[in-house]
């Protein structure tokens, strides 16, 4: 062992913070320390879209955990962070308020940055990372399958209403 200070892991990869910086907090709320991004914006606008960056982006960064090493313990939070995101994301206007401030991906991506440790992927990280891989695509697929049921139910509702 060596007796020199430990130095601080360089960050990772740079496509992880661009894309990170522009979902969660890209723009400064003037006067505040606020920074708003994409996901918050794109899911007021477009209910679904923006849980669907988001998946895509706890994919890339899950991925990207298993590259830099990260062990498997902070890979299982990153995937409690997704959990949270998906479930309390999913509320419509509030889900959104709520990605305003949690930031899911900014935690995965801190949590990598701090904790890799170069050691070569196990079994458990390959099966705590298909679990976040799932909630990462049902973030995606759930607020497309209750729209397409909410437009279905109000279809058919309109049709028997019509057809007597």
């Amino acid at each position: 062992m060596s007796d020199e200070p430990a130095r601080l892991a360089p960050k990772v990869a740079g496509w992880a913070e661009r894309y990170v910086r522009f979902m969660d907090d890209g723009l400064k709320v003037p006067g505040t320390k606020l920074g708003v991004g994409v996901d918050p914006v794109v899911g007021l606008l477009l209910p679904g879209a923006g849980d669907a960056l988001t998946g895509a982006g706890s994919i890339a960064l899950l991925l990207l955990a298993l590259k830099e090493g990260t062990p498997t313990i902070i890979i299982a939070k990153m995937v409690l962070n997704i959990l949270v995101d998906t479930l309390l994301g999913f509320v419509p206007i509030g889900g959104d308020v709520f990605d305003l401030f949690f930031r899911s991906n900014r935690r995965n991506l801190e949590l990598i940055e701090a904790h890799r440790n170069g050691a070569k992927p196990r079994a458990r990280d390959y099966l705590v990372v298909a679990l976040g891989i799932f909630l990462a695509v049902l973030s995606v697929v759930l607020p497309m399958l209750i729209l397409y049921g909410i437009g279905f139910g109000a279809l058919l509702a309109l049709w028997k209403l019509l057809s007597g």
